[in-house]
């Protein structure tokens, strides 16, 4: 994987709308363009919703929108077919200035005040800091935003077989910060019944809901909703109730029915010198494509999954399942001068 980071920085460009242009004004897709733009590197769009889309040597592409930060396509080649790729994430369209929902989101939530149950940290405004690449092997795009004493870079990599999104906080306050965070994937999947992630094994869960987002497709509430099982749901049993802890005992966890949970260590178990911690990475399976997506966890101390059951009727034919790392259950505490640093990696060996 390229390094992070390992480029010099040039001056910021704010994505923010425009004002009326005139002839010989250059738009501000057209701004990026001129600036970052390079072979594999293509910036398009609005003043209002740029977009850049990263394309490797093999043909794997995906697509970012600037301003929020938000991955709306991940197509991989999969196949070795000369048309073999396919769109690995589910989105469907938004409202407002979220032109989708879905795909793959940061959130991160100060809940430094305990009086409180947080606030979203404001990421809105991302402007473009810099780019990468390597023979067109590796891009990079690098975001930068300011809230409040924070300043957060997001940089989102594209590889021939992987793709990765990188979040480092900075605090440069005077206080301290507590930060929940996530980034949170929601995967294209053909068949319900088809839909599975392997690798969980053996860890604690709980029902939990997912944060709330402007990516969201279900709601915390709606995430939380339970459903009638049909009258072939063999051995279907309800969910747990939240904060009630249970362990995985089989292999591959079945996702044709509704459930949002967090898998992590136990917060009251964390103060032991040892405990079993998440797997570092684990697989998404849909069986109707017959894809394989492995997600790896870095920086994160918990994995949030989620499947909508019968609730995904409603957005279409496909199905999709929500996942990701995720500090959810005990923030993650930035002191003054320190940054902390998490990603997820999803990578595949279809080919």
């Amino acid at each position: 994987m390229a390094s992070l980071l390992s480029f010099s920085l040039p001056k910021p460009i704010t994505v923010k709308a425009s004002s009326t242009q005139t002839a010989t004004t250059p738009s501000l897709p057209e701004t990026l363009d001129l600036k970052f733009g390079r072979k594999g590197l293509k910036f398009s769009g609005s003043d209002d919703a740029p977009t850049v889309e990263l394309t490797v040597r093999n043909g794997s592409s995906l697509k970012l929108q600037i301003p929020s930060g938000h991955v709306t396509s991940y197509r991989p080649k999969v196949y070795w077919k000369d048309d073999g790729f396919e769109e690995v994430l589910y989105t469907v369209n938004g409202s407002g200035s979220i032109s989708a929902k879905g795909g793959i989101g940061l959130v991160i939530n100060d809940v430094s005040d305990p009086n409180s149950k947080g606030a979203p940290v404001k990421t809105s405004e991302w402007t473009v800091k810099d780019v990468d690449s390597d023979s067109i092997d590796a891009l990079q795009v690098e975001l930068s935003c300011t809230s409040g004493a924070l300043d957060i870079t997001y940089v989102v990599s594209l590889y021939p077989l992987s793709m990765a999104t990188a979040v480092i906080v900075k605090n440069n306050g005077r206080k301290a910060i507590n930060l929940t965070s996530a980034i949170l994937s929601h995967f294209k999947s053909k068949k319900r019944s088809g839909t599975a992630v392997k690798g969980l094994r053996g860890c604690s869960y709980c029902t939990h809901p997912p944060f709330p987002s402007p990516f969201e497709i279900l709601s915390p509430s709606e995430a939380l909703k339970s459903e009638d099982p049909d009258w072939f749901s063999f051995g279907w049993e309800p969910e747990k109730k939240p904060g009630e802890w249970t362990s995985q005992d089989v292999p591959i966890t079945i996702l044709k029915h509704k459930l949002s949970r967090v898998y992590s260590a136990p917060p009251a178990e964390r103060t032991n010198g040892f405990h079993y911690s998440t797997p570092s990475k684990y697989e998404t399976i849909d069986q109707g494509r017959e894809l394989f997506f492995r997600v790896v966890r870095m920086g994160f101390e918990d994995i949030y999954l989620s499947s909508p059951g019968s609730f995904s009727q409603k957005y279409g034919e496909d199905y999709f399942i929500c996942t990701g790392p995720a500090s959810m259950l005990v923030p993650v505490v930035v002191n003054p001068g320190e940054e902390w640093r998490g990603a997820q990696v999803i990578e595949h060996d279809n080919l």
